[in-house]
């Protein structure tokens, strides 16, 4: 089944436009404009070499939804749209499953936070949706990538691509390798908070970078997006990621990014992630987000890194270096943060 069959098999009309929307690292998803109803749809092609059960991914979606509509949620909610013959995931001849979403008029997204007070509102959405969706009943959310959060595999995992990288590879990585080296131990007290059940298990949303919030053209907040990673874990988690996303001031591949971290940003993001959570976070949590901060960018910094090792086979590239310039930008990001918090 080519492409041209996937759009009918959802819209049943070859009067269409597709429009590639390249902003995502994972999945391929384009703006589906139907000339015929005159209404737009996001189609998605789901990895699912990195998502190998993508009927998980929409069991989860839709029971989020349940969620967050039984509990008069604020935002818009993007809803999974069946195909016509009733199918959510439509194989093409690849194997390779689709899927079509609801698309949100005249919103806008940033890679990278344009002002403190939209980084407070982003974080601010966040928090809400978070506090929204953990209920005292958790929905039984199935994981969608085994290990993601497994912060003992990651280290592994980066050993491992050490130890087996191709010579060239870990030459130029010569300088990146030894910071990462020297920062080994940074994971291990959230390691041990996890198996020791020192913070709460909650639904996280695991990807809340900024561009997973979409905002009118007034920069108000519309709707939270992309729920593909959304799991039971610590909410340490998303405060960390928001941090590793709203406070680099440079785009996240910009490897020659000089102090990228912004500290005004740091505190606006706290501040809203605080907002609808501050009653609700233990102890625990609220007194190792600075940490987990850190651990969030010196992970993904980690996963750069391990990626490029590897020979970049995970995240897409543009060219042969695009996961190093990565984990350089990252590390600068994590050396500002450090130094803000005087660690």
């Amino acid at each position: 089944m080519e492409l041209n069959d996937i759009v009918i098999e959802f819209i049943g009309t070859d009067n269409y436009e597709l429009s590639p929307i390249t902003d995502g690292l994972i999945n391929t998803t384009y703006l589906l404009e139907d000339k015929d109803q005159g209404k737009k749809f996001i189609l998605q092609k789901i990895n699912n070499h990195v998502f190998k059960q993508p009927d998980v991914i929409v069991n989860n979606h839709l029971m989020v939804n349940e969620v967050l509509l039984s509990n008069n949620y604020q935002f818009q909610i993007i809803e999974p749209i069946p195909s016509l013959t009733h199918k959510l995931l439509v194989e093409d001849a690849n194997g390779q499953p689709w899927r079509m979403l609801s698309f949100i008029e005249n919103s806008v997204t940033f890679l990278t936070a344009p002002s403190l007070q939209t980084a407070f509102e982003a974080a601010k959405t966040f928090s809400y949706f978070l506090s929204v969706v953990n209920t005292e009943q958790l929905p039984a959310l199935e994981d969608t990538l085994p290990n993601f959060l497994n912060f003992e595999k990651r280290v592994a995992d980066y050993k491992s691509s050490l130890k087996n990288a191709a010579p060239h590879l870990r030459e130029k990585a010569k300088t990146e390798i030894e910071i990462t080296n020297q920062l080994l131990s940074l994971p291990d007290q959230w390691i041990e908070m996890e198996k020791n059940n020192q913070i709460p298990k909650r639904i996280i949303h695991a990807d809340v970078k900024i561009s997973n919030i979409l905002f009118d053209q007034s920069h108000s907040p519309l709707a939270v997006i992309d729920l593909d990673t959304i799991m039971i874990s610590t909410i340490l988690y998303d405060f960390g990621t928001m941090i590793q996303s709203y406070t680099n001031t440079t785009p996240e591949d910009d490897g020659s990014a000089q102090n990228n971290f912004n500290p005004e940003m740091y505190e606006a993001v706290k501040k809203g992630f605080l907002f609808y959570l501050k009653e609700k976070l233990t102890s625990k949590e609220s007194d190792n987000l600075d940490y987990a901060a850190q651990v969030a960018i010196y992970i993904q910094e980690l996963r750069f890194l391990t990626d490029y090792l590897n020979g970049s086979v995970y995240y897409s590239t543009k060219y042969p270096e695009h996961n190093l310039d990565r984990t350089k930008n990252q590390l600068e990001l994590l050396k500002g943060l450090r130094e803000y918090l005087g660690v």
